[in-house]
């Protein structure tokens, strides 16, 4: 058999079958249509999320103009999007002369923070235990720990506080952060990612002398990123949200966080509701920040570790 320098040159191709084609198919990346390429698809696509994004500022748009309307026009019924008196940002220098809504900004930033920190390490010794470590009754305690997911937050609110007041923590940052500290959701969460973790990367650590601490913090966690950081991110927004806890808890205002001390935003007669108005959007600037810093990294989390539902 002669070869010429033509067939010598030539790249070989493999004929690929029916089997393999499939497969290939069914594991291609190029993108599905969902909604359809016409442009009617685009247009109803683009004319529905306006309609929502429409739907969902519109109460912004409200509670912003009434911030910038006197008490009068704010509390008069039936008063429009524009005020008799005008706009003015009178109830804005009220706030900013009390000066108390930079101070529970403040608490409410360190009452998150520690909140969000304890949480994630405690959620996450907890569950790696559950995940990794054999003893006897972990399957019973783990499905108490499922179960309490079912336990209404308020019917703990009594035993709770009468826990801090034994050991003498109310009116205390402590008294505020440390009922927040468990949660049995993240747990859960973070259980079924540790469960999908190659132990064959811990055995291999295991026998490079690493113990079982060395390889839950050099191994276990570095991996276990994108889930952490979706679990710290939904943690911090509950904590910064929180009212009911802060407001059982505390009654000194230098201790109160930012929900608890909007709704003492009131004079002796009635409610002040352009400062209300005022402040709440004050308070929320924070969590606008958060997720405009952070808006890749949530999205990246939930899509990785499948908080979306998928």
């Amino acid at each position: 058999m002669t070869m010429t320098a033509d067939t010598l040159t030539r790249p070989k191709t493999r004929r690929t079958g029916p089997v393999e084609t499939r497969s290939r198919r069914r594991h291609s990346t190029k993108p599905q249509q969902v909604l359809g390429s016409g442009v009617g698809a685009k247009v109803g696509a683009a004319i529905a999320l306006a309609v929502m994004a429409l739907l969902w500022l519109a109460p912004i748009a409200w509670v912003l103009v009434i911030s910038f309307k006197t008490e009068p026009d704010a509390a008069a019924p039936g008063d429009g999007w524009i005020p008799a008196h005008g706009f003015t940002g009178a109830a804005y220098g009220k706030i900013f002369a009390q000066g108390k809504l930079p101070v529970w900004a403040l608490n409410s930033l360190f009452v998150a923070a520690a909140v969000t920190a304890l949480t994630v390490a405690v959620s996450a010794l907890a569950a790696y235990g559950f995940s990794r470590t054999l003893f006897r009754g972990r399957k019973l305690l783990f499905a108490a720990t499922i179960a309490s997911i079912m336990v209404p937050p308020q019917i703990l609110i009594v035993p709770l506080f009468r826990e801090m007041l034994s050991l003498n923590l109310v009116d205390t940052y402590a008294g505020m952060i440390l009922p927040q500290v468990v949660a049995p959701p993240m747990v859960y969460i973070l259980k079924k990612f540790f469960d999908a973790v190659p132990r064959e990367l811990e055995e291999a650590a295991r026998l490079d002398g690493a113990s079982n601490a060395r390889v839950f913090l050099s191994v276990v966690l570095p991996l276990s990123r994108p889930i952490l950081s979706a679990v710290a991110i939904f943690v911090f927004i509950g904590a910064w949200n929180n009212f009911l806890w802060p407001f059982l808890s505390t009654s000194d205002q230098s201790l109160m966080t930012l929900p608890v001390g909007l709704a003492t935003v009131k004079d002796s007669y009635n409610l002040q509701y352009a400062q209300l108005a005022a402040s709440g959007l004050l308070a929320s600037i924070p969590l606008i920040l958060i997720f405009m810093i952070f808006q890749r990294q949530m999205v990246r989390s939930v899509a990785t570790t499948g908080l979306g539902g998928q």
